[in-house]
């Protein structure tokens, strides 16, 4: 194999500490490099665990190094993946799926016996593979400066990495095994799967050998599955790969069977990496993947199917070339390439870290700046995380573990179905809490009937585990979802070993089976399997003890609440499928989903997609069984509010689930400063249209603001409106003492507030100073108008100044009077600050003009000495 040329160079590098493996996929990495160290010296007869980021590719690497040295797996090699582990007391190598190391650190974090850590395929960069790498990193240089650290990839950024390991060598694996023609659309493609289909009928009419499709999800594999089959030349084969089929389904597609003709293999990247499908000759990449996309604001997960990077790209065409010269069709063209990203995005920047922050704080980490990380958690994600946890009891307010969160951590669960299954009474209740975590664990394997939308009753799917144990048949939920989800329940069930599966009581699987073969010792139970068993145990000694009587088990969305207390979904609207959740966000259902029937979900599974998330799993909950599941989150208060259509302060008792209001009842009394704080909040807002604001008070506001720079002894309020609005509290609010209403605001007389802001001695000013008005030579009172310009407007009839020589003014003669002098006709006729100019120069020219319109009104000669007059004199003048 092309990669044994590094091995002396690989060995030497390891002897003297870490180091990092570039080699191109079909280079034999996986399966000849654990094999050629066994035996180094520097391992001293140590184990080596090399990590895989999926259970069939750690179950093929085995199966091919024991085939390698004519052995059976379990004994120089073995692996161990969920439900499955095949080794022996002279097991050597051990092929782990990535979190069964994170559970082996957790419970033997000196990994006792381990010389040697192998991260295969390591550019995935899975959540688990850097958790792993970063927790060995710091066992390494904690305890074990013994211990050996070895990152292999075909497509790894391997600097960064190997700066990560402190500056640990690069050994490189050239060449390929056989070479790939690699060919490209020559025109960007509208349609993916119609486009897939065409290139899967091309490519079998112009290649030999097996096909290998990629497909972003097992929706897309089973259309185009559908489209193929039957209308292939005979003796060609349709199967799908994917990680929701069974062991013997993946089998089937990772093998061909004797004497099989031609296959197509619709796979997503579960094919990407390791995996050797024999005789695939021929890959048809499509380009696309389905990932999660976690968002620390909501939450919630999305899946985004997006383009592949370059480097998973290179990996795809080297399937075709693993067992000879192959071709790879890529549905994109060469121009679409140039924008693809080199290197896969790391799991850890897109994920939930609730999962990671519970193993850190096990490990007795708060902040995971303690270790290193090729590339760190994100803070806000960290956080919500963090917060996450404390919302289970699983941290303390400071961030250490509880004795909760060691539970928690003994599960191979999420940690918000680890708390529900913790919080589970023993019996009929932890056993249904045990079918939810199974189903929820794994992807939904329904399947429903064509045509039709994939229902989000949960509800559904546990009526067909329950229908599948009894043996009957169900029709709507993939087989090997539900063997998956019947063992996984069987695992977590309390009693467990009183309660057998139809399947493991009729047919043992072959892990079984070997345990108990003479020559094949039972293994030991994996650390998470011992946690398990404890805590089944304690529960068994509490349902048969003297208390024999079992409560009445919670309903199933009950039961959910406990793990997704965040996601309770309150209806809005008497009809409809749009709910509120308690974290605050919205959510929908699909288009006529049965369970939008129902006032209150929980949700289980989202997609934060769109302005609301989408319902995509949910169960019902009463809301008795809510306010019972969740008493101790319920709180009951006094809510003020403003009610806009009666522009009144209302005062009700609410009982709230966070953002949801469970229930409103009006009370009568409110808090007095609170209802005070919320009626000057909108009079603020509505300052102009809230408050009685009449010709007479905006007259007294204007003069109070003249005389504030117009009088030299100074100290007039500011009455403003930018000022009154800003400081309602020091002026208004004495006089809301009581009130709700806007109504009762203009109820106020508020010239007489206004005034209630003048001391006494100012007061006694304010006539004298800026009078309301003025009494003219002619003896008539006239109203002067403190708005209508920069300066105080008098109008007054100009006949009623005659015989005066000065303009009028204000402010002790420091603010002159704009005079608009009026015609008999009320118009006026002249506009001045300067009356002595006017009677000089304006005067003749108006009275020209007028006399002769109005001929009973006087129109002197001489204004001067004219006396001021009120009435016609009856004379022309």
């Amino acid at each position: 194999m092309p990669v044994d040329g590094a091995l002396p160079s690989l060995a030497a590098a390891l002897a003297q500490g870490h180091a990092v493996l570039t080699a191109p996929p079909g280079s034999g990495k996986t399966t000849h490099v654990p094999l050629l160290l066994r035996d180094s010296a520097w391992l001293d007869g140590g184990s080596i665990l090399m990590l895989e980021p999926r259970r069939p590719a750690a179950r093929m690497a085995a199966a091919r190094m024991a085939d390698l040295l004519g052995e059976d797996v379990g004994e120089t090699v073995g692996y161990q993946v969920r439900f499955e582990r095949r080794i022996g007391p002279r097991t050597r190598i051990q092929v782990l799926t990535e979190g069964i190391l994170t559970r082996r650190l957790q419970s033997d974090p000196g990994l006792e016996g381990v010389g040697l850590l192998i991260f295969d395929e390591f550019h995935e960069r899975s959540l688990q593979a850097d958790l792993g790498l970063a927790l060995a990193l710091d066992l390494a240089e904690a305890l074990r400066p013994d211990l050996r650290i070895l990152v292999m990839s075909a497509t790894l950024e391997a600097e960064s990495v190997a700066r990560l390991l402190g500056g640990a060598p690069v050994i490189r694996a050239e060449g390929r095994l056989f070479p790939v023609a690699v060919q490209y659309a020559e025109i960007a493609l509208r349609d993916p799967l119609a486009a897939m289909e065409q290139a899967i009928r091309t490519a079998l009419q112009e290649q030999s050998g097996d096909l290998l499709a990629f497909l972003p999800g097992t929706g897309e594999i089973e259309r185009v599955r559908a489209r193929l089959t039957g209308t292939l030349a005979d003796g060609i084969e349709v199967l799908p790969l994917h990680g929701t089929l069974s062991v013997a389904e993946q089998q089937r597609a990772l093998v061909p069977s004797a004497g099989a003709g031609r296959r197509v293999v619709l796979a997503t990247d579960i094919a990407e990496t390791s995996v050797t499908i024999e005789g695939v000759t021929t890959v048809v990449d499509g380009g696309l993947a389905r990932k999660p996309r976690f968002h620390a604001g909501s939450g919630l997960t999305r899946l985004v199917t997006e383009p592949i990077p370059l480097a998973a790209a290179d990996q795809r065409a080297g399937r075709a070339g693993r067992l000879g010269p192959g071709v790879c069709y890529r549905l994109w063209t060469r121009a679409q390439e140039v924008g693809r990203t080199p290197h896969r995005r790391a799991e850890i920047l897109d994920a939930d870290l609730a999962p990671l922050a519970l193993d850190l704080a096990l490990w007795g980490l708060r902040d995971p700046g303690q270790l290193r990380w090729l590339d760190a958690p994100p803070p806000p994600a960290w956080l919500q995380a963090v917060e996450l946890l404390k919302d289970l009891g699983a941290l303390d307010p400071s961030g250490t573990i509880t004795a909760t969160g060691r539970r928690l951590a003994e599960l191979p669960l999420h940690p918000r179905l680890g708390r529900m299954l913790c919080a589970a009474k023993p019996g009929r209740e932890a056993r249904r809490a045990a079918d939810l975590a199974a189903l929820l664990a794994e992807r939904d394997g329904w399947i429903g009937t064509p045509g039709t939308g994939r229902p989000a009753d949960l509800g559904l799917r546990l009526h067909a585990l329950v229908a599948f144990r009894e043996g009957r048949a169900v029709r709507e939920m993939e087989r090997g979802r539900l063997v998956t989800a019947d063992r996984l329940s069987q695992r977590l069930s309390p009693d467990r070993e009183r309660v057998h599966s139809r399947q493991d009581a009729k047919t043992p699987s072959r892990t079984t089976a070997s345990a108990h073969t003479p020559n094949q010792p039972r293994s030991h139970a994996s650390d998470a399997d011992n946690a398990l068993n404890k805590l089944g145990a304690l529960a068994y000694w509490r349902e048969h003890s003297a208390l024999r009587y079992e409560a009445p088990p919670r309903e199933p969305g009950a039961l959910l609440a406990l793990a997704y207390p965040d996601r309770i979904a309150q209806r809005r609207g008497a009809l409809g499928s749009r709910y509120l959740l308690a974290g605050g966000t919205g959510a929908e259902l699909p288009r006529d989903d049965a369970l939008a029937t129902h006032p209150y979900l929980v949700a289980a599974e989202l997609d934060a997609r769109g302005p609301d998330a989408r319902i995509q799993l949910a169960l019902p909950i009463g809301e008795s069984d809510l306010r019972e599941t969740l008493a101790g989150r319920i709180q009951v208060s006094e809510v003020l509010a403003w009610d806009a259509a009666r522009e009144c302060v209302t005062a009700r008792r609410e009982t709230r689930l966070a953002a949801l209001v469970l229930d409103s009842q009006a009370i009568p009394t409110a808090d007095p400063q609170r209802t005070l704080a919320l009626l000057l909040e909108q009079v603020a807002r509505q300052f102009e249209r809230a408050l009685p604001w009449d010709a007479a008070t905006r007259q007294l506001q204007a003069r109070i603001n003249l005389l504030r720079t117009a009088d030299g002894q100074g100290g007039w309020p500011d009455l403003s409106d930018e000022r009154l609005s800003a400081d309602l509290g020091d002026w208004l609010a004495p006089w809301l003492q009581g009130k709700r209403s806007l109504a009762e605001v203009r109820a106020l007389r508020l010239t007489e507030v206004l005034m209630g802001m003048l001391d006494w001695g100012q007061r006694a000013r304010l006539d004298s100073l800026a009078p309301e008005t003025l009494t003219t030579p002619a003896g008539n009172r006239r109203r002067l108008d403190y708005l209508a310009g920069p300066e105080p407007v008098l109008p007054v009839p100009l006949q009623e100044l005659f015989g005066t020589r000065e303009t009028p003014s204000l402010c002790a003669g420091r603010v002159p009077i704009m005079l608009h002098l009026l015609s008999p006709a009320g118009r006026p006729v002249q506009i001045t600050r300067d009356l002595a100019g006017f009677w000089a120069r304006g005067y003749p020219e108006v009275r020209k003009e007028l006399r002769g319109r109005y001929p009973k009104h006087p129109w002197p000669d001489d204004p001067l000495t004219a006396l001021p007059v009120t009435k016609t004199r009856g004379h022309r003048g």
